[in-house]
Formats: structure tokens, sequence, C-alpha cells
């Protein structure tokens, strides 16, 4: 068992009967469905909404019953990876661009449980992977001015064999950008949610209630505040 297999199925031993789970969307959070739908099919009794169209199909194969996302106000817990995690407990996610769904989520959760690997910790947002903004398709020229006007460079997200561009589940575009490390993250995050145009980003802070990473084969479990 790897380490994203091993954290994954540890939170996944968190959950209790009665919950409504948010379910992430990754590599990780794959592993967290699975468990889940094990646990389930042994007589767990819990219901789940999906950050992201993937995760959907995903629990939906497994079996497990599926809300959806307009119906629900409120979830017990959302369960989901990160792209970095600052010494702080903010949050880089979206490499996986969906980030409307999953910030709400986020937002809507009782509790918010991160699993990472060791290598997802970082120094400083922003220090191993760019910055992802979504942006309402037709205002991105004037997005990505006003962000370069705040030191960021970068340009619109194309797909992995380059023959177009990544579109949301939101229908957003995205730029990917990278700023000065002198920019602190809870300035940045500010910055880019006032941004016109800016439907998304990918800072999440003050948003972590729980940190879980694996160090020497054991799930360490951090809380946050």
């Amino acid at each position: 068992m790897n380490d994203k297999e091993r954290v994954a199925h540890h939170a996944a031993q968190q959950i209790k009967d009665g919950m409504l789970v948010g379910l992430g969307t990754g590599s990780t959070a794959n592993y967290f469905i699975e468990e889940l739908a094990r646990r389930s099919h042994e007589g767990l009794h819990i219901k789940v909404v999906a950050s992201s169209v993937v995760s959907a199909i995903k629990a939906q194969s497994l079996n497990l019953p599926v809300l959806g996302f307009d119906t629900i106000q409120q979830l017990d817990v959302y369960v989901d990876g990160a792209d970095e995690v600052s010494a702080d407990f903010d949050l880089l996610k979206g490499r996986g661009f969906d980030l409307v769904r999953e910030k709400i989520l986020a937002r809507a959760a009782d509790q918010f449980w991160v699993l990472i690997d060791p290598s997802k910790r970082v120094d400083r947002i922003g220090a191993n992977y760019a910055i992802p903004v979504e942006v309402m398709p037709f205002a991105w020229q004037m997005v990505k001015r006003n962000l370069e006007s705040l030191g960021g460079v970068g340009d619109l997200r194309q797909t992995a064999n380059k023959d177009g561009l990544v579109i949301s589940s939101y229908g957003s575009v995205v730029l990917d950008m990278v700023f000065d490390a002198a920019l602190d993250t809870k300035t940045l995050n500010d910055l880019l949610s006032n941004t016109p145009g800016v439907v998304e980003h990918g800072i999440f802070c003050n948003l972590a209630s729980v940190v879980l990473c694996v160090a020497d084969g054991q799930v360490v479990e951090q809380k946050v505040g």
C-alpha cells in the first residue's frame, strides 16, 4: 500500500454512520472513494456529494448513493487532496481545475479533511506550482492584464496534448499564474478574490480542519486551529 492509499484508507475509517460526505477529485480522492464504497457495502449508511463529474461517475460506478449538488445546503465532512499545504495550513488546489465546486463544498462542510503525502508540504503557496485562476472566457485578456499588474506571469492552460484550452466544469478558462514570493498568501488570496472576471482561484485559506499526512508509514493527523 502506498502513502496515498494509506492516508485515504485511514480517512475512510473515520467516517461515521449517517454522514453526508463530500468527495474530492484526484488520485488520493479515488482511493478514499473506493474504501468508502467498500465500507458502504459492508453496512455503513452514508450519502455522498461529488466535487466533479469524474468523482460522481466513480462513486456511482461503486454504487455509492450520490446526491445532486443542488440538493444540499451543508455536509458533515469534505475529503480531498491538495497540491500544496503551507505551514499555516493554507492550501493550493486546482490542478484538476474544479475549483468552484471544490471551494463550495469546503465552505459548506462542518469539517474539511485534507489528505496529502510529505511532498505536498511547502514553505509558501505557489512554491511548486502556478496559481490556477478560473476566469470568465470573454474577460480573460482583461483579467490577465490585471493579474500582470500585480506581478503575475502566466497564460491560459492548454489541454495535455496542446490541441485546445482547458475548460472547467463551471465553463471557465483557467489562467495558471506565478507570483513573486514576496507577495504573502493572504494578500494574494484577497487580491485574486477581488479581481473582476475571476470566477474562483486555487488558494484555499482558513478552510482546512484536519491535515492527514503519512510519516514513516503512519498516518499523522494535524488539527487546524
